[in-house]
Parts: C-alpha cells; sequence; structure tokens
C-alpha cells in the first residue's frame, strides 16, 4: 500500500506498529503527506551514565519521524533507508521533561533521494533536539 495509507494503518491499530515502537515507548499521532507525528515516553530504562535520557533515543526518535515523513510522500512499491543524519542536541532530556513529540517533515522527495527535516519538543513546548535528513529513496 502506499506509504501514508501504512503509517496510517499503524496509527489507527489495523497494522501493529513495528517492534522499536514498543521498546522505545513511541506511537504515531499523526501522518499526513509530508508530515509525521511521534510521540514517546521515555523511562529511566533509557538513562546514559550521567541521569539523563541517552542521545541515542532522541537520535533514533528522529530518523525514525524523519524516515516516516518521507514515506508518508511515497508509493506503493517503494522503500527507504537513511543515509545521512545530523542532529543538534538543544537540552538534556530527563523524566521531568514528560512526553515527547518528535515532527518530521519532509524538505523535498525526489525520484532516487529525500530531504527532511525535524525537531522534539517536551512536554512544555521546550525543543530538545532537531535534525536534517537525507534518504536513498529505492524500489522494494
Amino acid at each position: 500500500m502506499p506509504g501514508l495509507d501504512y503509517l496510517r494503518a499503524m496509527r489507527d491499530g489495523a497494522l501493529p506498529p513495528p517492534p522499536i515502537a514498543a521498546l522505545m515507548q513511541t506511537e504515531i499521532v499523526e501522518a499526513e503527506h509530508g508530515r509525521v507525528v511521534f510521540t514517546c515516553s521515555p523511562d529511566e530504562s533509557v538513562y546514559n551514565p550521567i541521569g539523563s535520557v541517552h542521545g541515542g533515543l532522541v537520535c533514533t526518535l528522529l530518523d525514525s519521524v524523519l524516515g516516516c515523513a518521507l514515506h508518508s510522500t511515497l508509493p506503493q512499491g517503494k522503500g527507504y533507508t537513511s543515509v545521512e543524519i545530523k542532529v543538534n542536541y538543544l537540552k538534556a532530556v530527563r523524566l521531568t521533561s514528560g512526553l515527547l513529540t518528535a515532527t518530521g517533515s519532509v524538505v523535498k522527495s525526489g525520484a532516487r533521494v529525500g530531504f527532511t527535516e525535524g525537531s522534539i519538543t517536551d512536554e512544555y513546548g521546550a525543543v530538545v533536539a532537531t535534525a536534517s535528513s537525507t534518504l536513498l529513496i529505492f524500489d522494494i
């Protein structure tokens, strides 16, 4: 099925989410053409040794929402994979940050390469990280 239909089916519970969604405690809350929103409820299981959420979780959340933003524009039979991601960590994430909201948007989608950008905000609206990504588009 087209990418947008697939993402909406997961959002609506008609299709199961990927296993990493349970591991990372994420869910799709919005899916539109070229824009996807995830939420994430991190707990202490993803803390690093200095007592904050590991940057790898933040990066993975951004990589996921940026890829899905591109996926929302793809027709049936097309896949994608990340080629590059650049993340800017702006603020430490802790349990007190509350629910995280990650938003990804397509900047440009071509026949072979897509460019996306996004950000994560905490429960209080503060931006905790931003990212840009380059993705390869291919036939599946």
